[in-house]
C-alpha cells in the first residue's frame, strides 16, 4: 500500500511530460497505476472477507508521533475498490474526452469521401488523425486527477487521524485545480474558488475537531482512537470537549460531501470537464466526508449531538436536492443536484449507527457510485458530441445511440431502485432496516424522509431520461426533429457502459456483497427493535413492506415526473434564499469590509506609515521600560578604539542627510552610516557581517538611485515636509527609546547566552567554521526561509507595481532568439516593430562594441571605458560570488553574500549596456530564479521528513578522492544555493522593474508629443 501510494505520487509528475509527447494516449498510462491499485486491493479480498486487518506503518516523523500507517478493513477495503477501479475507467474515458475532434472528424469524412478521392487520400487523411497532439493544460490535468486519486488512496486507508487531515486538505487543493481546468472562463474560476473556501473551511474545523481527538486519547492512531472511546468505562465517552470534536469533525465531512447548508458548491462545480464531475463529484471527492462519517459511526453514532445533525441535515438534503433537480434544464445539473440528494441519503443511512442500515449503506455507497460515475460519462459523451446539455435541445438521441441510451436506463434504474440492480438490493435493504425500528421517532422520521427522497429521485431520472433520450414535441405538439448524432468510438462509451454493466452483475451477487460487507456491519450495535435478527443482502426477500414501499415510491415519482411535466409547476426557488446566496453575502461583505479597512489606514503617505510604526514602537517600548520595577543598565564608552573615530563620523552624516535638499544627497549620506557599520563589524571580529553590510549598502544605494530617476531632484518639490517639529520631537523619542533599550537589554541578561556555544555547535552539528552561515542554513534555517519568502514578496511587490501589463521579459528573450554568431560577433543590435535584429550594414563607421547592449545607449550615455571594465571583471566577479557561496561554510561568504556579489555583476552590465545588455546577461525570467531557490529551499525541509528526520536536517558526507584530495560536503549547502538563487533573482527583478522598465517608459514618454519634461520626468536618462 505504502509502495502505490509512492507510486501515485511521483508518476503526476513525469504524466505533462508524457502526454506532450503521447498525446491523449496519455491517459492510458495515467490509468496504470489505479489499474494495479485496483487489482492488489482485490486482490486481498480473502483476506479482508475473513476478517484480517492489513496494516503497514512507516515512522514519518516521530518526535510528533506521525506514521504513514496504512490499515485495510472492510470499509477502507472497498472505499480503495471504488476509488481506483472507477478512476481508472475514467482516466480512460479521458483519452477520447481530449482528443482532437477536428481531427477525427477528418478522418470521418476521409472514409466517406473514399469512393470519390481514393484509397490514398483516405489514408493520408486518416493517418493525420492518428497524429492527436494534447490540447494545452491537459498535462497537468491528467497529473492532477493522478495525484487526486492518489490522495483519495491515502485518505481511505491511512489509520492516521492527522494524516487523513492532511490528505483531506490535498484532495481539497486538486479539486480546484481540476474544478478550474477552463481558467479562461471566469464561471469555472469562481466555481473552482466556491469549492475550495467551503471544504477547506470545513476542512479547518475538522483539523481542530482532530486535534482534540488526539490531545484527549493520547494517540494519532485512529483505530485506537475509536476503540478506547467505545470502552467499557472510558472517560472520553459523555465528555463536553469530545462532543465537541465531533461536532468539528462533522462540520468537515458534511461540507465535503455537499450536505447542506454546504450543499450549494457541488452544482456550481459542474462548471469542470465532465471525467472530473463523474469521478470527484460522484465516485470519490464527495465520498470523503460519507466515509469519514461511516468510519467514526461505530463510535460515536450514539453520541448526543451526533444523529439530531446527520439525520437531520441529511434528509434536509435529500429532499431540497431532488426538487432542485427537477427544476433543472441541464441534464449536467440534474445530475448534481441529484447526487446532492443521494449524499443527503447516504449520510442518513451510514450515520444512523445501526447493523443492518450500515450493511445497506455500504451496498448504497457502491451503487451510487457505479451508476453516479455511468450518467456523469454519458453526460460527457452527448456534450462533447452534440456541443449541448440542455434537453431542450436534445430529440431522438436514445434511436440514434441505443447503447448509451440502454447503458442510461439501466443506470438510472439502479438510481431509483429497479430490480435486478443493485440500486434494488440497497434501497430494500435501506427501507427495511428502517422498519425495524418500529414507532420511534428516530426510525419513524428517517423512514419517511428516504420515501420522500425516493419518490423525488424516480421523478428527476425520469426527466433526466426523457430529457437526454426522449423525442419530444415542440409548444404546437408536433414531434420535433431529431439531433444529428455523430457514432462516437466504441473506446468512448466504454467506461460508462462497463459501470452501468457492473450495477447490473452487482445486483445479482448480492449475497457476496453481504458476506463482504458483514464485517463492516457487524461493528455496529444491532436495532433495540429487533436485536436477534441481522439483515442479508439479496436481491429477492419476498413480498415484505420494503418491497411494497419501494413500488410505491417509484410509481408516486413516476406520477410526479408526469405531473411536473404537464404542468410545470415545479417552483424555480424552494427557498426565499439559498445558501449560495448566503455564500456570495459573506464574500460582498468580507470585499466591503477590505475596502472600508484599506481606505481607513492605507493613505497613500510613506510618512504617515512610518510615523504610526514610530508611535506605536514609542508607545509600546517606552511603557514596558517605565512599567519596569528596576533597571540594570550596562555602559561602556567603547570596546574598541575605532568606534570612537567611526561614530562621529556616522553621527554627522546622518545629521547632514537630515539637513539635506537634495534626494540623492540624502541617499549617499545614509549609506555612509551602513558604511559606519561595516567597519564596526569588521574590527569586532565579524568580517563576514562587514561583507554582508557593504554589499547590502551598495544594492540599496543602486536601488535607490534607480527610483530616483522618476522623483523629483529636490525634496519638497511637489509636496512639501509638513509638522516639522511633530518630527523632530517624534525622531527624538525614537532615539531615546531606542538608547534606552540597547543600555538596559545588555545589561538584563542574567543566564549564560546559547550564541557562546554556537562556536562549537556550528562544528558539531552543521560541520563547518564559519558561525554565522552555518546558524543561518542548518541551526536557524526556519529563520533564514521566512526571510526568502519576505524577499520573494518582495521583489514581486515591486513587478507588480512597475510593470503596468504583463511582467514577461521581452528583451533578454528577444536577445537570447537571435543567432549564436550574432552575438559573439557583436554586431549592432537595432529594434523594429518585430523585435530585435542585427544590423546588415558592417561600414567601417560603425563603432566597435564591447557589450551587446552598448550600442543601443544614446551616445551621451555610453562610455567604452566602463564597456571594457565591465566585460573583463563581470566573469570574475561571478567565479567569486560561486566561491563566495560553497567557501562560506568556513570562511566569510555564504548564499547571501554570493548572491549579492553576483547581483552586482549584474547591475554592473545594466549601467554599463543598459536593459538590453542586463537582457543578454541574464536571458531568463526572474522569476524562474525565486521560485527555483524558493523550491530548492522548501526540498532541504521536506525531504528530511520522509527519512524521520527533522525538517532542514542536514547530512555529513566526506571522502578521500584521488588527486582531489580530501573532500566534504554538507547537504545545508544546497539550502545555501537555494539563497544564492533568490538573491540573485531579487536584484534581478528590481534592475527588471526599477531598471529596464522604467527605461523603456521613459523612452515611450520621450517619443511620445511633448517629450519627458512635460511629462513630469526631468533628468531622466536613456538607456
Amino acid at each position: 500500500m505504502l509502495v502505490l501510494l509512492v507510486a501515485f505520487a511521483v508518476l503526476p509528475l513525469a504524466l505533462p511530460w508524457l502526454m506532450g509527447r503521447l498525446g491523449p494516449r496519455g491517459f492510458f498510462v495515467a490509468a496504470i497505476v489505479p489499474i494495479v491499485a485496483f487489482v492488489h486491493t482485490a486482490a486481498q479480498t480473502p483476506r479482508v472477507v475473513s476478517g484480517e486487518v492489513l496494516t503497514e506503518s512507516y515512522a514519518w516523523i516521530p518526535s510528533l508521533g506521525l506514521s504513514l500507517s496504512m490499515r485495510m478493513d472492510t470499509l477502507g477495503w472497498l472505499m480503495a475498490l471504488i476509488v481506483t477501479g472507477v478512476g481508472a475507467l475514467v482516466m480512460i474515458y479521458c483519452r477520447w474526452y481530449f482528443a482532437d475532434t477536428t481531427k477525427d472528424a477528418g478522418a470521418k469524412s476521409s472514409k466517406g469521401a473514399k469512393s470519390s478521392q481514393g484509397t490514398a487520400g483516405a489514408t493520408a487523411t486518416t493517418g493525420s488523425a492518428r497524429k492527436k497532439r494534447v490540447k494545452p493544460g491537459v498535462g497537468m490535468f491528467a497529473a492532477s486527477l493522478l495525484a487526486f486519486a492518489g490522495a483519495m488512496y491515502g485518505l481511505v486507508l491511512t489509520d492516521d487521524l492527522i494524516v487523513l487531515v492532511m490528505f483531506w486538505e490535498i484532495t481539497s487543493i486538486l479539486s480546484y485545480l481540476l474544478i478550474g481546468f477552463y481558467h479562461a472562463r471566469g464561471a469555472s474560476r469562481r466555481a473552482a474558488l466556491q469549492a475550495l473556501l467551503v471544504t477547506t473551511l470545513g476542512g479547518l474545523a475538522m483539523f481542530v475537531g482532530a486535534v482534540i481527538l488526539v490531545v484527549q486519547a493520547g494517540t494519532t492512531s485512529l483505530s485506537e482512537i475509536l476503540v478506547a472511546y467505545t470502552a467499557a468505562g472510558s472517560a472520553l465517552a459523555g465528555s463536553a470537549l469530545i462532543n465537541t470534536a465531533i461536532v468539528l469533525l462533522l462540520v468537515g465531512a458534511l461540507s465535503k460531501s455537499a450536505i447542506f447548508p454546504f450543499h450549494f458548491w457541488l452544482p456550481g462545480a459542474m462548471a469542470a470537464p465532465t471525467p472530473v464531475s463523474a469521478y470527484l463529484h460522484a465516485a470519490a471527492m464527495v465520498k470523503a466526508g460519507i466515509y469519514l462519517i461511516a468510519r467514526l459511526a461505530p463510535a460515536f453514532a450514539h453520541s448526543e449531538p451526533w444523529r439530531p445533525i446527520v439525520i437531520g441535515l441529511g434528509l434536509f438534503t435529500m429532499l431540497l436536492g431532488g426538487l432542485q433537480a427537477l427544476r433543472e434544464s441541464d441534464l449536467k445539473r440534474i445530475l448534481a443536484f441529484g447526487t446532492v440528494s443521494q449524499l443527503g441519503m447516504l449520510t442518513v443511512v451510514l450515520g444512523y449507527g445501526e447493523r443492518n442500515s450500515a450493511l445497506a449503506g455500504l451496498a448504497l455507497l457502491v451503487g451510487h457510485a457505479l451508476f453516479k460515475s455511468a450518467l456523469f460519462l454519458v453526460v460527457g459523451v452527448i456534450d462533447r458530441q452534440l456541443s449541448t446539455r440542455d434537453i431542450g435541445e436534445l430529440s431522438g438521441v436514445g434511436r440514434q445511440a441505443p447503447t448509451l441510451a440502454i447503458a442510461s436506463m439501466v443506470a438510472v434504474g439502479s438510481m431509483v431502485g429497479l430490480a435486478p440492480t443493485v440500486g434494488f438490493v440497497a434501497k430494500e435493504a435501506v427501507l427495511a432496516s428502517l422498519i425495524e425500528g418500529g414507532s420511534r421517532p428516530d426510525a419513524v422520521i428517517p423512514l419517511i424522509g428516504i420515501v420522500l427522497g425516493s419518490v423525488l429521485t424516480t421523478a428527476y431520472g425520469l426527466r433526466f431520461i426523457w430529457g437526454a433520450f426522449w423525442t419530444k414535441r415542440d409548444a404546437s405538439g408536433e414531434k420535433m426533429p431529431q439531433t444529428p448524432w455523430p457514432d462516437p468510438p466504441m473506446g468512448f462509451i466504454a467506461s460508462p457502459v462497463m459501470l452501468s454493466a457492473l450495477t447490473l452483475i452487482a445486483g445479482f451477487a448480492a449475497p457476496l456483497l453481504d458476506v463482504a460487507f458483514s464485517g463492516y456491519a457487524d461493528t455496529m450495535p444491532m436495532d433495540a427493535g429487533n436485536p436477534g435478527h441481522p439483515y442479508h443482502l439479496a436481491l429477492w426477500h419476498g413480498w415484505e413492506p420494503a418491497l411494497f414501499l419501494s413500488l410505491a415510491s417509484i410509481a408516486l415519482g413516476a406520477g410526479l415526473f408526469w405531473f411536473a411535466q404537464r404542468t410545470r409547476s415545479i417552483p424555480r426557488r424552494i427557498l426565499p434564499f439559498s445558501a449560495a446566496d448566503v455564500y456570495n453575502a459573506c464574500l460582498r461583505g468580507i470585499a466591503r469590509v477590505a475596502v472600508w479597512t484599506t481606505t481607513l489606514t492605507q493613505r497613500g503617505s510613506l510618512p504617515v506609515y512610518v510615523g504610526t510604526i514610530f508611535v506605536v514602537f514609542v508607545a509600546a517600548e517606552g511603557t514596558a521600560l517605565l512599567a519596569s520595577p528596576e533597571w540594570r543598565l550596562s555602559f561602556d564608552a567603547w570596546q574598541t578604539p575605532m568606534q570612537l573615530v567611526v561614530a562621529p563620523i556616522m553621527i554627522i552624516a546622518g545629521i547632514v542627510a537630515v539637513r539635506a535638499q537634495k534626494r540623492y544627497t540624502g541617499v549617499v549620506l545614509v549609506s555612509a552610516t551602513g558604511l559606519g557599520m561595516v567597519a564596526l563589524f569588521a574590527t569586532s571580529g565579524a568580517p563576514d557581517l562587514a561583507l554582508t553590510q557593504i554589499l547590502v549598502e551598495t544594492v540599496t544605494l543602486v536601488t535607490f538611485a534607480l527610483v530616483l530617476r522618476r522623483t523629483p531632484a529636490r525634496m519638497g518639490e511637489h509636496n512639501a515636509s509638513v509638522w516639522p517639529v511633530a518630527r523632530t520631537v517624534l525622531a527624538v523619542a525614537v532615539g531615546a527609546t531606542m538608547s534606552m533599550i540597547a543600555l538596559v537589554a545588555t545589561g538584563a541578561r542574567v543566564a549564560e547566552p546559547i550564541s557562546t556555544a554556537f562556536a562549537d555547535l556550528a562544528y558539531d552539528l552543521g560541520h563547518g567554521k564559519n558561525v554565522v552561515n552555518v546558524a543561518l542554513v542548518d541551526l536557524r534555517g526556519w529563520d533564514t526561509m521566512g526571510e526568502l519568502s519576505v524577499l520573494i514578496l518582495a521583489a514581486t511587490g515591486v513587478a507588480s507595481l512597475v510593470f503596468v501589463t504583463h511582467r514577461s521579459d521581452l528583451i533578454s528573450s528577444a536577445i537570447s532568439a537571435l543567432p549564436t554568431g550574432t552575438t559573439r560577433a557583436r554586431r549592432p543590435l537595432i529594434e523594429t516593430s518585430e523585435g530585435l535584429r542585427t544590423r546588415t550594414s558592417t561600414s567601417s563607421n560603425s563603432r566597435q562594441a564591447w557589450l551587446v547592449g552598448g550600442q543601443r545607449m544614446r551616445p551621451e550615455n555610453r562610455s567604452i571605458m566602463l564597456e571594457v571594465i565591465v566585460r573583463v571583471l563581470f566573469h570574475t566577479i561571478i567565479v567569486v560570488s560561486i566561491y563566495l557561496l560553497f567557501a562560506g561554510h568556513n570562511l566569510p561568504g555564504g548564499g547571501f553574500a554570493g548572491g549579492l556579489v553576483a547581483g552586482m555583476a549584474l547591475v554592473m552590465r545594466y549601467i554599463a549596456g543598459g536593459r538590453y545588455e542586463l537582457g543578454a546577461a541574464a536571458p531568463t525570467d526572474a522569476g524562474r530564479l525565486l521560485g527555483a531557490g524558493m523550491t530548492l529551499a522548501i526540498a532541504c525541509a521536506v525531504v528530511p521528513l520522509l527519512f524521520g528526520a527533522a525538517p532542514l536536517t542536514s547530512y555529513f558526507w566526506e571522502a578521500d578522492i584521488p588527486v582531489i584530495g580530501h573532500v566534504e560536503f554538507v547537504t545545508s549547502t544546497l539550502f545555501d544555493i537555494g539563497v544564492y538563487l533568490v538573491v540573485i533573482g531579487l536584484v534581478l527583478d528590481v534592475l527588471r522593474s526599477l531598471g529596464g522598465e522604467v527605461d523603456r517608459q521613459a523612452q515611450a514618454l520621450r517619443e511620445a508629443p511633448g517629450g519627458g519634461q512635460a511629462h513630469g520626468m526631468p533628468g531622466v536618462s536613456a538607456s
